[in-house]
């Protein structure tokens, strides 16, 4: 009866701030004040107070308990070791620290670099008729979009 009374009350004062609010003009904060003012009686029709006080005794509870019961504190220092084991172990494998065990073959390592595009034979270049700051590694036709890529620093 007590919840009921104070659901209410607050649900009235929040509706009495709406209305001065819009008696104001500010329409924009009476309707949130409206809003919330709905919540305490809503909350109340609805049942969920009496949750809402479940709840919080049975988490009172459990902090009491997490202060003087020492298997909370050893459940405690269990969950900290498992998270621990956890991230050393995901943090060893990135690093590649782990190697592969005999019974299973290693991974057959990264690909064989191959060219992207078949390139056409080109004709033998006389030495030093190659220009300075040029490279001969097949990708001539590309130089002018890398250095525009070079430009806008991609």
């Amino acid at each position: 009866m007590l919840t009921a009374a104070i659901s209410f009350i607050l649900t009235a004062g929040g509706v009495a701030i709406a209305g001065q609010r819009a008696w104001r003009r500010r329409f924009l904060s009476a309707t949130r004040w409206f809003a919330v003012a709905l919540l305490p009686a809503g909350l109340y029709l609805t049942g969920l107070f009496p949750l809402a006080s479940t709840i919080g005794r049975e988490f009172a509870d459990w902090a009491a308990r997490l202060v003087f019961d020492p298997r909370v504190w050893t459940g405690i220092v269990l969950l900290g070791v498992s998270a621990a084991l956890l991230v050393t172990t995901r943090w060893v494998g990135r690093r590649g620290a782990v190697e592969a065990s005999p019974e299973r073959p290693a991974a057959a390592g990264p690909a064989p670099e191959r060219p992207a595009v078949a390139q056409a034979p080109k004709a033998p270049k006389a030495p030093g008729r190659q220009a300075a700051g040029k490279r001969d590694d097949g990708l001539g036709d590309f130089a002018d979009i890398e250095e525009i890529l070079r430009k806008r620093g991609i």
